[in-house]
Order: C-alpha cells, then sequence, then structure tokens
C-alpha cells in the first residue's frame, strides 16, 4: 500500500449498541480468573524473556519482554516474516514457547492444556488477514458460530448478534453470503465474529493487509471504537502510514528481537 486516504472523522458507536456493549464487556471482564504471582494486576499480557525457534533452526523470537495492560490499545510493527505473527499465536497458544514464561489474563499459558486452554480462548478474539469466514454460512451465521461452539442458546445468540453487526455496519448485509461482500465488509464480519462474545482481549493480525486505505480505516476505526469500551488491542500491521497515523503505543519486533518505538 502506498498511500492512505486521510482518516474519515470518527463517530461515536450508536448509543444502544455501545450500552449493550459496555454491559456485556462489564460481565465478561467481572469473570474471575487464575492468578499468577509473576503477572501484574494491570497486565492483560506478559511476557518474560520468550523465546521461539522452530524445528528448520529458525528462530522467530529472542529473548522477548513485554507487557499490555488492561485497556491498551497496541500496535506491533515489522517487516514481513519478522515474527508479529508468531507473537500473537503464543498469545493464544496456538505456539508454544521455546523458553520464557508467557501470561495472559492472569493465566500462566505453560500451566494450560486442553479445556483449560480452550476456556482462555473464549476469552481472547482473533482477527485474521484472511477473514477466514465460512462460504456457504451468511454474514450471521459466521458471527453467531462462535455462540454455538460455545454452547450459548438461541435467545442469548440472537440477542447479541444484531448489536454486533450494527456495530460494525452490516446490519443489512445480514443474510449475505460472503463471495457478496467487499474485502472491506468480510474483515468487518471477522471483526464481529471475533468480539460477539466480548473477549477482553482482541489480537488482529494484519487486519488491513488486503484492504485499501479507505476500508482500513473503516477497520481501525472499528478497534478503536472497541478499545474505547474497554477491550485491550493489539495489531500486528506493517502499513506505517497508519500506525504514523495515530498516537496508539508502537512496537517493532526486527532480528527476532523486540523494542519499544513510542
Amino acid at each position: 500500500m502506498t498511500s492512505v486516504a486521510t482518516p474519515p472523522r470518527d463517530r461515536a458507536l450508536p448509543k444502544d449498541v455501545q450500552a449493550r456493549l459496555q454491559s456485556r464487556f462489564a460481565a465478561a471482564a467481572a469473570q474471575p480468573a487464575q492468578t499468577s504471582e509473576s503477572a501484574s494486576a494491570s497486565a492483560m499480557v506478559q511476557l518474560s524473556s520468550v523465546s521461539k525457534d522452530y524445528r528448520n533452526g529458525a528462530q522467530a523470537l529472542k529473548n522477548v519482554n513485554l507487557q499490555i495492560n488492561r485497556g491498551d490499545f497496541l500496535f506491533v510493527t515489522g517487516p514481513s516474516g519478522a515474527g508479529k505473527s508468531t507473537l500473537l499465536k503464543l498469545l493464544y497458544g496456538q505456539e508454544r514457547p521455546t523458553a520464557g514464561e508467557i501470561v495472559v489474563n492472569n493465566q500462566p499459558l505453560s500451566k494450560l492444556r486442553g479445556n483449560k486452554l480452550a476456556l482462555l480462548r473464549r476469552r481472547i478474539g482473533v482477527v485474521f488477514q484472511d477473514y477466514k469466514l465460512i462460504p456457504r454460512r451468511t454474514v450471521s451465521e459466521n458471527v453467531a458460530f462462535v455462540l454455538w461452539a460455545q454452547g450459548y442458546t438461541r435467545k442469548e445468540i440472537h440477542r447479541r448478534l444484531m448489536p454486533t453487526l450494527k456495530m460494525v455496519g452490516l446490519q443489512s448485509k445480514a443474510d449475505c453470503f460472503p463471495e457478496q461482500l467487499s474485502g472491506g465488509e468480510q474483515q468487518r464480519v471477522s471483526i464481529a465474529r471475533a468480539v460477539v462474545g466480548t473477549p477482553p482481549l482482541l489480537l488482529a493480525d494484519e487486519p488491513t493487509g488486503n484492504l485499501d486505505a479507505d476500508n482500513s480505516w473503516q477497520v481501525i476505526k472499528i478497534l478503536q471504537k472497541l478499545n474505547s469500551i474497554g477491550i485491550t488491542v493489539v495489531i500486528t500491521t506493517h502499513d506505517e502510514h497508519i500506525v504514523r497515523a495515530t498516537e496508539h503505543p508502537v512496537v517493532q519486533i526486527r532480528n527476532s528481537s523486540l523494542r519499544y518505538v513510542r
């Protein structure tokens, strides 16, 4: 992406949507979590001397230390292949570190297996660059799928679904299939699916990587609005235009090491 449009004027979430999301988020955040003496009470994510080596000899991360506090909005930058996606995979347990300790929402990931890890993942929303939508399911079905899998009742799914679609501006597309949507709309469906369960932590892996400038800013604004109601947001990106146009904290991964940029 060589250019970026001027960021659109920010508009607040509709009051009814904001009230419902805030209520749901407060309930989710109040759920008890296991505690760890090594984790700060204010930290949503804490990495201590974390390294990640692959079997082919490649080293993705080396001795990384990072603390992300509750309510933060953090950009993780770096060139392609630097280890940004690996970092997010470590945070939701898809990958395991070679060394070091990772604590997410006061839970040491090294101690979580099976159902305990699955329960933690329910409290982490993940947005992917390639959307990962189910082609033969409508927008509503794609978003509701997460709640179905977690055993929510039909009534609760209905209560959550439309406010979430309204939040991303897709209530009129509820019955459309992914192939009928633009790339920007598909990414907004992906965001809706990630947050419909009101997770306190949202990880977005290159969410604007396949989008033009205008759609990229729509996605960033939605993520900022989610952050404004208390959700901790971590975004990996190589789009320096977006990073420079915002004032959020930035860390960079380069040569397997992490450094704070601002």
